[in-house]
């Protein structure tokens, strides 16, 4: 019933820019409600993508969420990770989250299996860093900034590449 209210209300609003809201907020409740039936999902997110105001669905996360999923039940990695760099939904942790979700399948698909190791994740993370529109901030660092590595290096070099406990504590 409200697939079909949907489905009417996209046709007779499709060249309305932006949509109405009430339209995009019946996409969101369709999306939480079709999470798990496929069918209906795929064919909501078909509609959805194939309209002329496809960007402003994707600024709600149910709806990209429920993009995704399509996209990795049907095997398009690529596709579900254009979306993501792409959509303006709010939620950057749960966009990032989503990110490696895709690759970490991608990696259960390679090598046909249900679960991943830590280490696997981990190195699928390194090795598929998210893009910079969902990390603006960039990835956590965890080493140390160039100026500090050059004091380092000086004083290895000047002084001691085995500083005792005062030197340490004079090098800062």
């Amino acid at each position: 019933m409200m697939m079909n209210e949907f489905m009417a209300m996209l046709k007779k609003n499709e060249n309305e820019h932006p949509p109405p809201t009430k339209l995009l907020n019946l996409a969101e409740q369709l999306c939480q409600e079709l999470e798990s039936s496929t069918p209906g999902l795929e064919k909501l997110v078909e509609a959805m993508m194939e309209c002329k105001n496809k960007r402003y669905f994707l600024t709600n996360i149910h709806v990209v969420r429920a993009c995704v999923s399509v996209h990795i039940h049907k095997g398009q990695h690529d596709a579900a990770c254009r979306l993501l760099e792409y959509c303006k939904a709010e939620e950057k942790e749960e966009l990032l989250q989503l990110w490696y979700e895709i690759h970490y399948q991608r990696l259960m698909e390679k090598y046909q299996t249900d679960v991943l190791t830590a280490l696997q994740k981990f190195r699928c993370r390194k090795r598929n860093p998210p893009p910079i529109s969902l990390c603006p901030e960039g990835l956590k660092n965890r080493n140390y900034s160039e100026e500090v590595r050059q004091q380092l290096h000086r004083f290895a070099a000047e002084v001691t590449a085995n500083p005792n406990k005062k030197q340490r504590v004079g090098i800062c």
